[in-house]
């Protein structure tokens, strides 16, 4: 096929891309240059089994022990891939940069600009937290491992300067434009692809021995404090969950992807479907490898002065403390690029807000960079509020934390409730990609679960509960709310969705969720 003949299929494909988002009522403002590859490795970038599964490791190692690590996995991961395709599904219909608030003002029957709203006020801040999050975890990782190789003593302030330097430079790259983005998100997900792979060959090639698979898939280990099994493996669990988040970033850089109705579907499945696999893998190998499966060994591994019991297993089971701190030094990689990962998601939903008028200073933050066709503005926007939001943790990790506890919670409110209103709607009607017959029962499913989920966030995870360990998490989705209702009567009823956005409209403003 001659390049004349390629470049006009590509530019036809673009084309219907932007008629197809015109007719959702947008101009086609963002760059379309990523491939349904890079769409996919955005989300699982965010996903990031190599960082959620390892800074998260000791909420299920202490929670229920190996039997929740390996059963819960898989356990959860089917549950969330029903949420995965519940809003694949939705998003195929409205592939727009917008994403959730978008669908639930669609599918809303009434009050439509106030369902959109809420959703975006929700997807927005947890978006923010869990930027923060990520490479406040990325940096506090990077002075373990700085501390482990160079013998640097990590500090609240030498941390959290290196978090607002990591998230300069995720801006910066960000900024360049979708090309760069879209390369190294191609790259983030092969390095988290072969990171695993050489990972777990380590795990299985280096050890003398390894633990059963009866001991691997079901010991129970417990520190809550807490004697109901149940309730345990359930709190065991939240370290499954907690990283199984950041997969709507598909749909947010949806209108950066050629093919959208098709492409960012495929993209928000398939990052769970990979992590699922990949995941699994990799915890039953770190589990396996645990030198000491005794109920002291397990304690001992739980309290590890690395602050990270995979990053102690690399050590004790490997015998080699330079190949551990290889493996270790995969993992910080990973963090990186979960990190840059999310910044792009965030910004786009960002613009996206703000294209609505939903943020102050909407203006300003729904430009898009002529240059680069990239929304430079929120992407600072991001930046600064995720700094702004990290920064208790100067003072006291567990203010930090208590800030940060809405990311997840928050996140899944705003994935959930399009998905309600879709089953709720009998009159829409499925784009390109969709679940047939399936998809009442993956729907409610879908649905269920996050009532579960909810309230599993909001309680409390271990019986002695001080400040340091009470759970934040439903005193910030309240202020959440509480702020949203606030913006919504002092502001949003008058701006949200109207004509002052008409610039970036193909048709009236009133007719946007019709």
């Amino acid at each position: 096929m001659s390049d004349r003949s390629t470049a006009a299929k590509v530019q036809a494909v673009q084309d219907a891309d932007a008629a197809a988002l015109a007719e959702l009522g947008y101009k086609q403002e963002l760059h379309r240059g990523m491939s349904g590859f890079s769409n996919f490795a955005v989300s699982f970038s965010i996903i990031s089994i190599l960082a959620g599964c390892i800074t998260s490791f000791s909420i299920a190692l202490k929670s229920g022990g190996p039997a929740a690590i390996n059963l819960g996995w898989p356990i959860v991961g089917l549950l969330v891939l029903c949420v995965a395709l519940s809003m694949a599904e939705v998003c195929s219909r409205y592939p727009t940069a917008g994403g959730l608030y978008f669908w639930a003002g669609r599918l809303a029957k009434r009050n439509k600009r106030a369902w959109a709203w809420y959703v975006g006020w929700f997807n927005f801040l947890g978006e923010v937290a869990v930027t923060a999050a990520i490479d406040f975890g990325c940096a506090t990782t990077m002075m373990a491992f700085a501390a482990l190789t160079f013998g640097v003593e990590p500090t609240p302030g030498g941390t959290f300067a290196l978090f607002v330097v990591l998230m300069v430079i995720h801006a910066l790259l960000n900024s360049f434009g979708v090309k760069i983005v879209s390369f190294l998100s191609n790259v983030s997900a092969w390095w988290h692809i072969v990171g695993v792979a050489i990972i777990v060959a380590a795990l299985w090639i280096m050890p003398t021995s390894h633990q059963s698979f009866d001991w691997t898939m079901t010991a129970w280990h417990n520190e809550t404090g807490f004697t109901f099994g149940p309730y345990v493996f359930l709190m065991g669990l939240l370290m499954s969950q907690y990283t199984y988040t950041g997969y709507d970033a598909s749909a947010h850089v949806a209108e950066e992807t050629k093919n959208a109705a098709i492409a960012a579907p495929k993209g928000i499945v398939m990052s769970v479907v990979i992590s699922i696999i990949g995941g699994w893998i990799l915890l039953y190998s770190l589990v396996a490898a645990i030198p000491n499966g005794s109920e002291d060994g397990l304690t001992t591994l739980g309290a590890t002065p690395t602050g990270l019991p995979p990053a102690q297993i690399f050590l004790d089971a490997l015998g080699n403390p330079g190949v551990a701190k290889f493996l270790l030094a995969i993992v910080v990689g990973a963090q990186f690029f979960c990190g840059m990962a999310s910044v792009t998601a965030n910004s786009r939903m960002t613009y996206a807000f703000s294209r609505d008028n939903a943020l102050p200073g909407s203006r300003i933050w729904a430009k898009v960079n002529a240059r680069s066709g990239t929304p430079t503005n929120s992407i600072w926007l991001c930046v600064g509020c995720a700094i702004v939001l990290a920064s208790p943790a100067l003072f006291n990790t567990t203010a930090y934390f208590a800030v940060t506890s809405v990311a997840v919670i928050g996140l899944y409110i705003a994935y959930i409730t399009p998905v309600l209103l879709r089953r709720l709607n009998k009159d829409f009607v499925p784009g390109p990609w969709h679940l047939g017959k399936w998809s009442p029962i993956i729907n409610w499913v879908a649905i269920v679960w996050v009532a579960i989920i909810v309230i599993l966030f909001v309680l409390p995870p271990v019986a002695d509960i001080t400040i340091d360990t009470f759970n934040y998490a439903p005193i910030a989705v309240v202020v959440v709310f509480l702020l949203a209702t606030v913006l919504w009567y002092t502001t949003g009823r008058r701006t949200f969705m109207t004509s002052a956005e008409q610039e970036h409209l193909t048709i009236d403003a009133d007719k946007l969720l019709n």
